[in-house]
């Protein structure tokens, strides 16, 4: 039998020929955010759907997407999707606990703590982007600026800054989606159908 040296036999089991996470990562994290922005926009109620939504495809998958980031040794698609799928898993837990009255509902002021954290967190993301390709980078500043409009939002009570902060979320979570279904519709045609 022939003798396989510790780099060889390392290099076998570090081959990865599984498919891109990132699609289902982007959509999910798309779709979620656009679902939560027409309820910002004034669209629809905040109920059921986006509950589930956000516990479910925002939250787990993207968490799994993470994982499988963590996989293929991409720190940045296993720290974006893996925060996020976590955020909209917390997201959920603040609409349920209080619900469930396990804790009180979160005043304005402390919705507001909580989601300029993640705006620092979404910047740092965006200063990441500057090193990617454009569309990532229009992507994570729609998501920037998505957060700063909640943070107003909720400090002011404005319904008109709640609302511009909705339309910015359903660019944001378009953009995402555009990006997720982009690369599977290239891949499946073999070729650049759509700019991503």
């Amino acid at each position: 039998m022939e003798h396989i040296d510790e780099i060889n036999r390392n290099n076998i089991f570090l081959n990865d020929n599984t498919a891109n996470p990132a699609p289902l990562g982007l959509c999910a994290f798309g779709m979620t955010t656009l679902l939560l922005s027409l309820h910002n926009a004034g669209f629809i109620g905040l109920s059921s759907p986006i509950i589930a939504m956000a516990i479910l495809y925002g939250g787990i998958a993207q968490v799994c997407v993470g994982l499988m980031e963590w996989k293929k040794k991409n720190s940045f698609g296993m720290l974006t999707f893996g925060s996020f799928g976590f955020f909209w898993i917390t997201f959920a837990a603040i609409l349920i606990l209080p619900a469930l009255s396990l804790a009180k509902a979160p005043t304005p002021v402390e919705l507001a703590a909580f989601l300029a954290i993640w705006g620092v967190f979404a910047f740092g993301l965006f200063i990441c982007t500057l090193a990617m390709h454009r569309l990532l980078q229009i992507t994570l500043a729609a998501v920037v600026l998505l957060v700063v409009f909640l943070v107003a939002a909720n400090l002011t009570g404005s319904a008109l800054i709640l609302t511009v902060g909705g339309v910015t979320g359903l660019v944001a979570g378009g953009l995402a989606l555009y990006m997720g279904m982009g690369q599977v519709i290239n891949e499946i045609f073999g070729r650049k159908i759509l700019p991503v």
